[in-house]
Order: C-alpha cells, then structure tokens, then sequence
C-alpha cells in the first residue's frame, strides 16, 4: 500500500511553515552548506494516529515577483505531480487575496483533493473573513491557528480520513536504490545491472509513485532494486525544479538499506549530489558512489578522480567508489560485489568485549580533553544496533563529549572493524541513564 503524499501550499507569511513544523514533530532548520539542506526545507514523514504519510512544503508563492507566475508554476507542479491530498493554507487575517484565486485556479486543474485551511483565527478579525474564502470553490474549509492550535485535530482527520493506518509488510530481501541528479544515467544503470548475464529480473508493482521496484536475482540471491526513473526535467520551469525533484529520490531513500549515489563523470560533481548522499546518511543508510559515464573522462585518472570525490565528500570517506559506464557496460561487473560487502556491513555486530578493547586501547592511547577541570570516562561500550550500526557509550558525563574526541572514537572503530560503506552511529549515555 503507498504510503500517501500531502503538500501544504500557500503564500508567504501565512503560518504554512509553523504547521509543517508542528504536523512533522519538530523544528526543521535551514543551514545552507549542510549535506541535505534541500530535504530540510521541504520534505519529512509524518504520522497521525498510526497513519503515515509524507509531508512536503512547497514553499511561499509570492505573487509580488516580476516573475510570479513561473513561480507559481513551479509550486503547483510540486503539487499536482507528488501529491494525493493538498493544503492550502490562506490567511484568514488578510482575507482573500488576489493570490490566493490564482493558485486557486491552478489547484482547480489538478484534480486532487484540497483542502482550505483558513489561519490565524486566533486574531479576531479573522473570523469575519471565513466565509470570503468559500469563493475559492473547494469542498472542505477548516479554520485554524498553527500557533494555538485552533482545528489542528479537525484539520488532521480530514488529511488521514482515506489514509489506512500503516502495516508494514515484512520483506527481507535486501532492498537498494539508484538516486542522483536528473540525467546522470540512474535508468542506463539499472538497465545494465538488469540485463547483466547472471541477473534473472520479474517486474513488481512499485509501492511508491515514479518509482519502479525490480526483483534482481544474483548469485542464487534475490534484492529488490529500487529505481526512480520517474525524475525528468521537463521545460524550463521543470528544469530550476531540480532541487524539488529530490523528493522521488527521497522516497526510495526512505524505503532502502544501501543507496547508489550516482555521479555524472562527464560533468564533475555538484552540489547537489552532496544534498542527496548527504540525506541517504542521515537516514543511516549504507552508501555507495557510483561515478557513471567514465568512458567519457580522457583527461583524468580514477586515483585523480577519486582524490577529487573524497576532498568534496569529507562527510562520507567510509563509501565505496565504482567507476563505470552503464551505456556501455564497462565496469558495471565491479558494483554488485561492493553492494554485497555495503550489505554486510551495515548488519555487522561486534561482541562486546572486542569493542570495549578497542575503545580502552583508544583512551589510553589518546585521553579526552579536560573541560572545566572534569575529564570524559567511558565505563563500558557495547553495540545497541544495526542498519547503521549503533554503539552506545556509558560514561560519567554525556555534556564532556567533545566533538573532535567523538571522531576520534569512530575513526579508531573504523581502524579496527571493517564498516565501509556503513555510517556508525556513536550514543553516549550517562551510567545511570535508562535505556529509553
């Protein structure tokens, strides 16, 4: 069963983002040279009452630019291609607005279902602007307060009223996807694995909308190999949408346990990319690069290209690197056995004693750094969990835990365990903190 889109839709300035926040769980913040900045500002899985569904926000659409109504396109194509439900968020202070009928008339053409989310009620003069918005020729109008949450629960059970609750089917195949930019050959790619000698393939239904799941069979194994194959750039306003289109990346991020991070050779690496692995990491995903199209670089080496990819991916040194051509197959036959090793990996459970020697070796090799007088003592490390591995620390004062001394500790894990392909997650609890 897929899991439902809904895209909270609106003008600035109109409480869209205080909702997003409140609806997700949390503050999202926008660091701009973060690795998964672009998810950040617009994506996250939600849940209500045992139903999920994912959450995207599209962004204020301000009618005030020279070029609004690209702008506006912009918006509503997030909309109508990745949503089942919209919320449109108005603001009842203000009344209705001139930008409000011309997203209205976008909406209209859609097709999907929409919901008028009238704001800021908590102000008095709101409520003698409800009834302007029935103008707008929807079905449904909730008033609302995102800050006083004024009809937060109406609002949600009439988002989630066709949404089933969540039951996830167990499936233990080994389950990885081809993400990357538009055009950098994420389809030839899988193509190539596809149609490789040792590689039976049978077509599923894919569970998530422009994503297209293929049962791989290699070496007597089978894996479901997760595509998206649905993200094209189409026309100029589609085309400054790239970093919206992330989100069908997103979504077979979500569902994987090792991603493909396809690199277009022939045009270096982008900031982009950095966003995308960087989202697949902080969702504790194994992690491999794939540099496609190397059969046209002439002027560069893979020992020079690979000192490249790991000065502009410091954050990710532990991935794998495969260097081939999915057009023309050259190389394809090095991916699968680094998908296998990333596959061990991120399952990978050490024995307690071996990690708390390797840590005891680290302290004294390398004692952590004194602040205000007090020193960090790790009593006792054992690991608490796979996909990524997790290992938690039991030591006298979680708030002395340095930074720099956490690095050190993973790197010295790193020297010791093989965990390529793998991010590790390091927990530090104080001794008498309950497991929770």
């Amino acid at each position: 069963m897929p899991i439902p889109t809904v895209a909270l839709v609106g003008k600035p300035n109109v409480g869209k983002s205080t909702l997003f926040n409140k609806i997700v769980g949390k503050k999202i913040s926008i660091i701009e040279d973060t690795p998964g900045i672009t998810r950040d500002r617009i994506y996250q899985e939600a849940t209500y009452n045992r139903k999920r569904f994912f959450l995207i926000d599209t962004g204020g659409i301000d009618t005030t630019k020279k070029d609004f109504n690209e702008e506006i396109r912009l918006q509503a194509e997030i909309a109508i291609r990745e949503a089942d439900i919209v919320v449109f968020i108005v603001d009842g202070n203000e009344g209705l607005t001139r930008s409000d009928l011309i997203v209205r008339d976008i909406l209209r053409k859609s097709n999907k279902k929409v919901i008028v989310a009238i704001n800021k009620m908590d102000i008095k003069e709101a409520r003698n602007n409800i009834y302007d918005f029935y103008e707008l020729g929807f079905d449904t109008y909730i008033p609302i307060s995102s800050i006083h949450n004024i009809g937060y629960v109406e609002l949600m059970d009439a988002i989630t009223l066709s949404f089933s609750e969540y039951d996830e089917e167990v499936d233990d195949r080994l389950k990885f996807c081809i993400i990357g930019r538009p055009n950098v050959g994420k389809s030839s790619l899988m193509n190539a694995l596809l149609n490789e000698e040792r590689v039976v393939v049978s077509d599923i239904a894919g569970t998530t909308r422009d994503s297209i799941d293929s049962v791989l069979k290699y070496n007597n194994q089978e894996y479901l190999l997760i595509d998206t194959a649905g993200m094209r750039k189409k026309g100029k306003v589609f085309e400054s949408v790239e970093k919206y289109s992330l989100i069908r990346s997103l979504r077979a991020i979500d569902r994987s346990d090792i991603c493909l991070v396809v690199i277009d050779a022939s045009q270096g690496i982008k900031e982009h990319d950095k966003h995308i692995a960087g989202y697949a990491i902080e969702r504790g995903k194994g992690l491999i690069f794939v540099v496609n199209k190397w059969d046209l670089v002439k002027d560069s080496s893979i020992s020079e290209f690979e000192k490249l990819m790991r000065a502009e991916f410091q954050f990710a040194t532990y991935a794998p690197i495969v260097y081939l051509s999915a057009l023309t197959k050259k190389r394809i036959h090095t991916l699968m056995p680094e998908v296998l090793k990333v596959a061990e990996n991120i399952k990978k459970e050490i024995k307690t004693s071996l990690i708390n020697e390797v840590i005891i070796d680290a302290t004294l090799l390398n004692q952590p750094p004194s602040y205000k007088g007090r020193r960090l003592k790790i009593y006792f490390t054992s690991q608490t969990g796979i996909k990524p591995p997790k290992f938690t620390f039991r030591v006298n004062s979680k708030g002395l835990v340095h930074f720099s001394y956490e690095r050190y500790l993973e790197n010295k894990i790193r020297e010791n365990f093989d965990f390529t392909g793998t991010p590790i997650v390091l927990q530090f609890k104080n001794r008498n903190e309950d497991d929770l």
